[in-house]
């Protein structure tokens, strides 16, 4: 499924309108797919955090004091926070658009449809105002205080080459046996048909330039394979060592079909676009200086 903006497409962001507050609160509008709540001022902001949320209501208020304690620690300010509420049926959206009343950097995007993680992502990049983006699962299990270490990894100026993605790599994961079981299998699979050698393509925290983000190719799943788009790209990736924590609340929304086997069939997609051609050498003729004198007539 992509989800390149065109009209119609699941995870379109073409049009955003103002959450209606009245009513149910939902904001649904019948001529939008997306709806947004804005609550930040008119500073530009210099970092955007985009979380992905799918009925987690639980999670996004604690997951939001976390973001906004870490980046203020860590002297990050002027940020916005995009929590992208992928049509969620609980109290997610609603828990949210109090929380832009107690935190004024704090941005609610909502699908009108569950359209799937990575559109969710696209979403939120797409509507992000900062040069950085910082994306993080919205369960609660990527830890907010890593932020500030992947952003210093990609601003860094003693990297040559100079990351185009700095990529978490989760250490003592803190999840199922099966989760486990399923990651290492699909990674191994993703090494062998891409020639990839990223350690934790599934990990969710990860910190890119938004330009660099919105110039790959948009497609479902893509979330799980950006260390290979980037380097596809002819990119740059740094894997840095992150912490992972058991969930806190609610259940994953992830099981044995749309974990193992469809990533396992998404590769084989991805395999196929690896092997496209993206650089080609090219020169700007100038008529002036007589450099053209070798072309046919």
């Amino acid at each position: 499924m992509l989800f390149s903006g065109r009209p119609g497409i699941a995870g379109d962001c073409t049009a955003l309108c103002p959450l209606d507050l009245s009513g149910d609160g939902l904001g649904r509008d019948p001529n939008h797919a997306v709806a947004s709540v804005r609550s930040g001022g008119s500073t530009v902001p210099r970092l955007s955090v985009v979380v992905p949320v799918y009925n987690e209501a639980d999670n996004v208020v604690p997951l939001m004091r976390e973001i906004v304690a870490a980046l203020r620690d860590a002297d990050l300010a002027p940020f916005e926070i995009l929590f992208v509420d992928d049509g969620s049926t609980d109290a997610t959206a609603l828990r949210l658009i109090a929380a832009t009343r107690e935190v004024p950097e704090v941005r609610v995007i909502r699908h009108r449809v569950n359209a799937g993680q990575s559109a969710a992502v696209h979403t939120g990049v797409r509507v992000a105002r900062g040069d950085i983006v910082v994306t993080l699962d919205g369960d609660g299990q990527n830890d907010p205080a890593d932020i500030p270490r992947l952003v210093a990894h990609l601003n860094t100026s003693a990297a040559a080459p100079a990351p185009g993605l700095v990529a978490g790599v989760r250490v003592q994961r803190q999840d199922s046996a099966f989760k486990r079981l399923s990651s290492r299998v699909a990674n191994r699979v993703r090494r062998w048909l891409l020639g990839d050698a990223a350690r934790d393509s599934g990990c969710g925290i990860k910190a890119f330039r938004r330009d660099r983000f919105l110039s790959l190719p948009a497609f479902d799943h893509m979330h799980r394979f950006l260390p290979a788009l980037f380097r596809r790209a002819g990119l740059h990736v740094v894997e840095v060592p992150v912490h992972h924590r058991p969930r806190r609340a609610g259940t994953s929304k992830y099981g044995l079909w749309n974990r193992l086997w469809v990533g396992i069939v998404d590769l084989i997609g991805v395999a196929w676009l690896m092997r496209r051609p993206v650089d080609v050498d090219f020169r700007e003729v100038d008529p002036a200086a007589g450099d053209h004198t070798e072309m046919k007539t």
